[in-house]
């Protein structure tokens, strides 16, 4: 989609295509995923420090009982099987592999796709998952900006 013509239909008044799954779920999402990725190996499996010791700078290393991705899990599993789809539809169309004109026939594919794999793992699977959600957003006219605004 030409740049310009994205820009328009981002504009306040212009169509939106509507979702099953309510933007401020995706913009969750969003969030979560972006934290979830930024998570690094545990340099020291035991610090025996406390955290005011140390600047807290575990918090981004990536443990088992992990409750960013607990939220992300969490998060996906309440949804249905269409906001699943959706989502699947939004990545694909943030990734470039469908315009946002070719919703629809995204939703067919992700239907397809989702008989064979199970939607929230095919999700949580997806390397950058956040940015391709944002630009599938933003491509159908949606903005996370007044979501993010009070969480980051």
């Amino acid at each position: 989609m030409a740049k310009k013509e994205r820009d328009r239909r981002t504009e306040p008044g212009a169509p939106r295509a509507a979702l099953t799954v309510p933007v401020e779920t995706v913009c969750f999402l969003v969030v979560k995923a972006r934290e979830y990725d930024a998570q690094v190996d545990p340099g020291d499996p035991d610090p025996g420090s406390n955290p005011s010791d140390d600047r807290a700078v575990d918090v981004l290393e990536a443990r088992p009982d992990d409750p960013t991705y607990a939220e992300l899990v969490g998060t996906l599993d309440a949804l249905n099987e269409e906001q699943l789809v959706d989502l699947v539809a939004l990545v694909w169309i943030g990734r470039g592999d469908f315009a946002a004109e070719q919703l629809n026939e995204a939703r067919k594919q992700a239907r397809r796709q989702h008989q064979l794999k199970k939607g929230a793992t095919y999700l949580l699977g997806t390397p950058l998952l956040a940015d391709y959600l944002e630009e599938g957003l933003a491509a159908l006219g949606y903005s996370c900006l007044d979501f993010e605004m009070g969480r980051l």
